[in-house]
């Protein structure tokens, strides 16, 4: 790629409201020439304040300085505990999975005849996002439903996979 870009947000842990761009030193160049003190270019109102930048250089470092595989390990773990919530329920199928580009971590794809468990998948997000605590699973089909983890903090994945289970026991009964 000559240039990528990161959401300052998310996995880096940084201002939700910042970002990076990355790439060839010609084309950040460039890409300098659409901001302040250039206010009348296109990037005029991507402009970036002081306090936003300090926050992405420290959220950069501290990402730099983690473990980035113990993090995979749990964040696998995470996702294990919300397949295994639903493990056992007829027609389900349950699909850990890793997008190629964005959002490269793991993800729970669940998919399964409504008819069989009585409820369907934008039914069970309902619940999920009205329950208590809402839950709001990654958007996807019609048909499915995906959830990712890494946003989640201890403990939450326990409450994800008992709020999953309870919806599909109260829709079998």
């Amino acid at each position: 790629f000559d240039l990528v870009t990161f959401s300052g947000g998310k996995g880096i842990c940084g201002p939700q409201s910042a970002g990076v761009l990355a790439g060839r030193q010609d084309l950040i160049r460039a890409a300098r020439k659409n901001t302040s003190p250039n206010s009348d270019s296109i990037g005029r109102g991507m402009k970036v304040n002081k306090e936003e930048m300090l926050g992405m250089m420290v959220a950069i470092e501290n990402y730099a300085k983690r473990d980035h595989d113990a993090e995979w390990k749990e964040w696998e773990k995470r996702i294990g505990i919300i397949k295994d919530s639903v493990a056992g329920l007829a027609t389900l199928d349950a699909e850990v999975f890793v997008p190629e580009i964005a959002n490269h971590v793991p993800h729970l794809r669940l998919k399964w005849d409504a008819a069989a468990l009585k409820i369907t998948p934008a039914e069970v997000q309902k619940q999920l996002r009205t329950g208590e605590p809402a839950i709001e699973p990654t958007p996807s089909g019609h048909d499915e439903l995906i959830f990712t983890v890494w946003m989640l903090q201890p403990g939450e994945a326990q409450t994800v996979a008992r709020r999953l289970r309870s919806i599909f026991k109260s829709a079998a009964i």
